[in-house]
């Protein structure tokens, strides 16, 4: 079997004991990396030194696990550049749909292609005739034109995590197509989403440059290759071993006892603008006003790590969710209760499974999301006598999987107010039917499954 050689920004490290690190996708690619000699290269995680800055890149090699990991530092101005600037305060928002929080720089725009020709010089030494690529994410669109230009003649396929944005915000970038041109260097480009493809494709079409063919293919700037849907999910039976496990473990018992007897609503996001967690709070204020009866006795836990401090955007997005936050508990609150449990740091796996299970009403709202794997968590957590209920954003991609959920637009605050009041009205049997439909898909979809498709389909482009 061809060696496969994976690419991504951040390296997920295993841990001490060389067990792979929590998250579906790492626990995946490690599994496909041990199966076929596997290579994985990406930045450490850690900055140069000041004086040793001007020093040509190397690479640190380790092995772990039965899996090589490839790794190099990057110098202060290309993570201000590549990572902080041209990929999360231009694309990030851009494929996001926020135009109006790109703030693009024609030097930042500079340090992004300069650290994808890094990667480029540093990975093209190792690579042997047949292997596979896989690059992942919007970090590195770049990268195959890149390694093409090299003279690398190897299959390369490309992942994007992250949604793919209509025509006309994509071309709000500068150099729209200089991206799109990128893509065209892969033999395979996944999305999570129809609509990501659908999306993409009416890119080329609009710029006259490329189009869907049959079979899954396209031709874009006198190249063809293979486009594709592999929605993106989690180790199913893990988790739901997680949240079994949760119900003897004696700190989360603690918990229960001290939120028993309220009906709680659950949220799990990373700090960003793209989640709607403001939108959502205000949702959960609505209900409360609108259902008198459920003051005193229903609770929002909102449990909200704290990501890219270094951005001034996520710093005022932090304390402006906190004060909104203590607003309402200011405005709704009493001695013993709170309406919003408000939780800036991030929980163990394990500790999220049993909130999840404990948890009536799951509320996943993002504004924009590419897929959306709280969803996923959430249902595969719940107990198959008693499930709650999942409230999931429409604009999310596991909205076109997760078809037992109750949909919402999370830009309209009275609709998510009443979505929560019906989750908590609505019937077992209801409950039960809607959440084996979701889990048949879950079970049958997992991680593995997404990673052997996504490989199967590039070994075939």
């Amino acid at each position: 079997m061809a060696r496969l050689i994976v690419v991504s920004n951040r390296v997920p490290l295993p841990d001490k004991d060389g067990s792979p690190p929590p998250g579906g996708m790492a626990i995946a690619l490690n599994a496909a990396l041990k199966r076929q000699d596997g290579l994985w290269i990406g930045w450490s995680g850690e900055v140069k030194p000041e004086e040793k800055e001007d020093e040509p890149p190397r690479l640190s090699v380790r092995e772990a696990g039965g899996i090589t990991y490839a790794l190099t530092d990057l110098a202060q101005k290309d993570l201000d550049e590549y990572y902080n600037g041209f990929a999360n305060r231009v694309l990030w928002p851009i494929f996001h749909c926020r135009v109006d929080l790109a703030e693009y720089a024609r030097h930042e725009m500079s340090g992004y292609y300069r650290v994808n020709r890094l990667f480029a010089d540093l990975l093209m030494p190792l690579l042997q005739e047949d292997d596979v690529i896989w690059v992942h994410d919007y970090h590195l669109i770049p990268l195959a034109e890149e390694l093409r230009k090299r003279g690398c003649r190897n299959r390369i396929g490309f992942f994007l995590h992250i949604p793919w944005p209509p025509a006309d915000i994509l071309f709000t970038v500068p150099i729209y197509d200089t991206l799109l041109r990128g893509l065209s260097s892969y033999d395979l480009v996944g999305f999570h989403t129809d609509y990501d493809l659908s999306n993409f494709a009416e890119c080329l079409r609009r710029e006259g440059c490329g189009d869907l063919l049959e079979g899954g293919y396209c031709r874009a700037y006198g190249r063809v290759f293979r486009c594709g849907v592999f929605p993106i999910s989690i180790d199913t039976a893990e988790f739901e071993t997680l949240a079994e496990q949760s119900a003897s473990d004696k700190a989360l018992r603690m918990t229960y006892r001290r939120i028993e007897g309220y009906d709680v609503a659950i949220g799990v996001d990373r700090l960003d603008y793209s989640k709607g967690i403001d939108q959502r709070v205000e949702a959960f204020r609505r209900f409360l006003h609108a259902n008198a009866h459920r003051v005193g006795k229903t609770l929002l836990l909102q449990i909200t790590p704290k990501s890219r401090t270094e951005v001034p955007e996520y710093m005022a997005m932090q304390k402006d969710i906190a004060e909104l936050t203590g607003r309402v508990n200011g405005e709704l609150g009493t001695i013993d209760w709170m309406p919003v449990h408000y939780i800036n740091q991030s929980l163990e796996r394990r500790e999220l499974a049993g909130l999840y299970r404990m948890a009536r009403v799951g509320l996943v709202t993002p504004l924009r999301d590419g897929m959306n794997l709280v969803a996923k968590e959430y249902v595969a957590a719940q107990h198959p006598q008693d499930p709650g209920v999942l409230i999931l954003s429409r604009f999310a991609g596991a909205a076109r999987e997760l078809d037992g959920a109750i949909l919402v637009n999370p830009y309209d605050p009275e609709a998510v107010a009443n979505a929560i009041e019906r989750a908590l009205v609505m019937p077992l049997d209801a409950r039960v039917e809607r959440w084996n439909a979701m889990m048949t898909r879950l079970r049958e979809h997992d991680v593995y499954r997404w990673c052997d498709e996504f490989l199967s389909g590039l070994r075939q482009a």
